[in-house]
């Protein structure tokens, strides 16, 4: 209760800070994390691996897998980041455009620190010292069948990589496993994306036959794992422009993204017990 009162406090009196991209850090802290955690601890069981390989401090970008119909992996990616690591970092997501025109999310993700997905912005906070997450599969991942789970998309043009290339940062591979059962897509209904001007309307077992109970995510049981970072300091100034070394680098951390995937699965027991 007190928390709360101090909280109040602050926000009647205008004693909180929000940077140039709108990111609420108090906000954040005491109320979006912890209604996220919930999800994290109870819903999902999030059993997060390798916290070690995220820095303390200084800029670092961490690349995942994305999937599961509604991009709840990066929000959880996000709690862990908050929740099992130390220093309690906040995790600098970059989302797409879509996220920012929505009416109510948009608000909610710039307070939560998220930005648009491109590299000038990454590149402004990775030059800050801040710790970027980015989900290059975008709604490829997201938007994919049940049947193509765990699969790597295409991870585009490798602009993440010239980000960190050009900021000397650190590129962190994520491997994420338990989000594809959330929402199992079975198909899409390409009409009513059109409609909608969305990049796709998902088909579940459970929606739209449910309507919003079919939106409540299954309570599958989740492993995040955080892998050995790729120094990119080593590499001569301008190499960033060099679309050779891009390519290899965006491959490599594909390929060791989907090694990690791999390995999970098999390690893994029933979808939803663990």
């Amino acid at each position: 209760m007190a928390d709360l009162l101090a909280f109040a406090r602050r926000r009647l009196h205008g004693d909180y800070r929000v940077d140039e991209f709108g990111f609420d850090p108090d906000l954040t802290d005491h109320v979006l994390l912890p209604l996220m955690a919930s999800l994290y601890h109870s819903w999902f069981r999030v059993q997060t691996i390798g916290i070690h390989h995220v820095p303390a401090e200084g800029s670092a970008l961490v690349v995942a897998n994305h999937s599961g119909t509604l991009p709840l992996d990066a929000l959880m990616t996000a709690v862990a980041v908050h929740e099992a690591h130390p220093a309690g970092r906040h995790l600098r997501m970059l989302g797409a455009d879509l996220v920012f025109r929505a009416p109510l999310l948009g608000p909610l993700a710039r307070k939560s620190g998220q930005t648009l997905a491109c590299v000038p912005d990454a590149e402004r906070l990775l030059t800050s010292g801040e710790l970027v997450g980015v989900w290059p599969e975008g709604f490829k991942g997201i938007g994919k069948l049940y049947r193509d789970r765990y699969k790597l998309q295409r991870f585009g043009r490798g602009g993440f990589v010239s980000a960190a290339l050009r900021t000397q940062a650190r590129i962190i591979p994520c491997a994420i496993v338990g989000a594809e059962e959330i929402y199992p897509m079975i198909g899409e209904a390409t009409p009513l994306a059109r409609l909608l001007r969305i990049p796709y309307f998902p088909v579940t077992p459970f929606f739209p036959l449910l309507g919003p109970l079919g939106m409540i995510p299954l309570p599958s049981k989740w492993y995040i794992e955080f892998g050995e970072p790729v120094r990119t300091d080593a590499y001569e100034p301008g190499s960033a422009e060099d679309p050779m070394l891009v390519i290899a680098l965006t491959d490599q951390i594909r390929e060791t993204i989907q090694q990690t995937l791999d390995r999970l699965l098999t390690q893994r027991g029933n979808p939803f017990l663990g």
